[in-house]
């Protein structure tokens, strides 16, 4: 997993007295964020099962023989597992409890492997495993959202808030194999780059250490919507609709450093 963690985590052993650091009437703020984003569900791709009158076009020593593809749905968990996020955040306070935000965020998992199905081989009574390997899962976010916090200022603040805007996940290619069959399709458009919704719930605490300084802790859930679908490869195989999705829910766990002015 690439680097994912670029605020000051020393920051968090440096507090020692309360301070006023956080939301005040009239004040902006900008945060640097990073951290984690685990998958909770939604799929990479979707189930299907398919006819192929002729493996020949995939592998020339198989001409005549026939088979049927049995692809079965796979989730984020499985391909991708846990992302790496970074980002930054600008926020202005309507008081010392509200405040309203914008944010920017990169969002990257590396590629991933996993057996997608199987080929059922008439010709040989068996059933071949078929596996893909999906291309890394990169995403840009943008977001305006609202956070409400509780407590004393000057002191641990625990917070909650909400968020929506739109993300745009980059083009994910495919790799398709039948080992046992020779056959490979390699780096086949799976999905296509393009901006979809997003939103989130949210929760976490602020931390002062400074009049102007404070860590932030927080988690949640968030919301990809579907991806952008590419059928220029599969299509001819019948599997068309494995790629009608995309979306997922999944849990953040940051770690901000913010800066009040």
């Amino acid at each position: 997993m690439r680097t994912w963690l670029i605020v000051p985590v020393v920051a968090l052993a440096a507090a020692s007295t309360a301070h006023a650091a956080g939301p005040e009437a009239g004040r902006f703020s900008m945060s640097l964020v990073g951290g984690i984003d685990v998958p909770l569900s939604g799929d990479v791709h979707d189930g299907a099962i398919a006819a192929v009158p002729d493996l020949g076009p995939l592998n020339p020593a198989l001409t005549g023989i026939n088979a049927e593809l049995r692809i079965g749905d796979r989730g984020h968990d499985r391909i991708y597992d846990v992302a790496g996020t970074v980002g930054v955040e600008f926020a202005y306070a309507f008081d010392d409890r509200s405040e309203l935000f914008g944010q920017v965020r990169r969002t990257e998992a590396d590629e991933g492997t996993v057996q997608v199905g199987g080929a059922f081989v008439p010709a040989l009574a068996t059933e071949l495993p078929v596996f893909g390997t999906f291309g890394d899962y990169m995403a840009l976010s943008a977001e305006l959202g609202y956070r409400y916090y509780f407590g004393t200022p000057g002191y641990a603040r625990p917070f909650v808030g909400a968020r929506a805007g739109a993300v745009r996940v980059d083009e994910i290619r495919a790799t398709f194999s039948i080992p046992d069959a020779g056959i490979t399709i390699a780096d086949a458009p799976f999905y296509a780059s393009g901006w979809v919704p997003t939103g989130g719930l949210d929760v976490g605490v602020l931390m002062p250490v400074s009049e102007r300084f404070s860590v932030t802790l927080a988690s949640g859930v968030r919301y990809i919507g579907d991806l952008k679908d590419d059928d220029s490869a599969i299509g001819g195989l019948g599997l068309a609709s494995i790629n009608d999705t995309g979306s997922r829910f999944s849990v953040p766990l940051t770690l901000s450093a913010r800066w009040d002015f």
